[in-house]
């Protein structure tokens, strides 16, 4: 198996994965997705609410709003199969706020420096004149197996390698590079070829190859087409995108120490039944 890393970002990490299988890559998404521990808030003690928002709609907001959860802030925390982790303690946030005012993420105060919310500007309840707002809440540290809140990737998904030939013994349709939404085709009538400019970038949707069809046919000659568009079995693009609670990396890494640990359990348990 190759890796290749094509682009990294702060929030984004693509790469390519050569001489592979579908439920390997797959595995390593299903891991990405639900089995890294992420930190969100799990109990909120909502004390006083004059707004007109719903307890229950304030507490899913403060839920879902993106905390830091890198290796450091997680480091040393609860996880749900750790005894102790579903009594109430956890990192300690407080809310307390007098409208008029839009109350936003940048408002909760943590009992713990690193760990605070990734944005500031995240929009939680509009205070009108008076209305007064008074929260404490924990947050702990979970999977995305269990809510959504702890799933640490906005993207998670893979798609096969795109492949694209040509067929020598059809005339060429230079008009089937038009049909492409992406524009990764692009016709060179100089030279006598339609040029690949960005193959990753193809959703492989067969327009052009649809395109190309439709306009054989129209000429008599069904069924023939200039361009074949397919795919390379054992190669994938995968990409990772997070809310900014973790570097993409990182959840990459924990994503294969985690499908590991599950692999190792597995060869022990059939050695111990052996």
């Amino acid at each position: 198996m190759e890796i290749e890393l094509k682009s990294q970002s702060d929030d984004e990490i693509v790469f390519i994965v050569r001489d592979a299988e579908v439920p390997f890559v797959n595995a390593i998404r299903r891991a990405a997705m639900v089995n890294v521990p992420k930190i969100a808030i799990e109990d909120v003690n909502i004390i006083r609410n004059d707004s007109a928002m719903f307890n229950e709609v304030l507490a899913h907001r403060l839920g879902l709003t993106p905390l830091v959860s890198d290796l450091d802030a997680i480091e040393g925390l609860l996880l749900p199969e750790d005894d102790g982790w579903y009594e109430p303690q956890g990192i300690a946030f407080s809310l307390k706020e007098v409208g008029p005012k839009v109350v936003y993420s940048k408002d909760l105060i943590s009992s713990d420096s690193k760990i605070k919310p990734v944005y500031d500007t995240i929009p939680i309840v509009k205070l009108k004149e008076d209305e007064e707002l008074i929260v404490e809440a924990y947050a702990k540290a979970g999977y995305g197996k269990n809510h959504v809140k702890w799933m640490p990737t906005t993207v998670c998904a893979y798609k096969q390698y795109p492949d694209i030939t040509f067929n020598d013994d059809v005339d060429i349709d230079y008009d089937c590079a038009d049909a492409c939404p992406r524009g990764v085709l692009k016709s060179d009538k100089r030279s006598k070829k339609i040029k690949i400019l960005d193959i990753e970038n193809c959703s492989m949707c067969k327009s052009c190859e649809r395109a190309s069809i439709n306009r054989a046919a129209a000429n008599g000659a069904p069924d023939k087409s200039y361009i074949n568009v397919g795919y390379r079995e054992n190669d994938f693009i995968f990409r990772i995108e997070t809310d900014g609670s973790m570097p993409p990396k990182e959840v990459l890494l924990t994503a294969c120490d985690k499908l590991g640990e599950k692999a190792d359990k597995f060869i022990s348990f059939s050695e111990k039944e052996e």
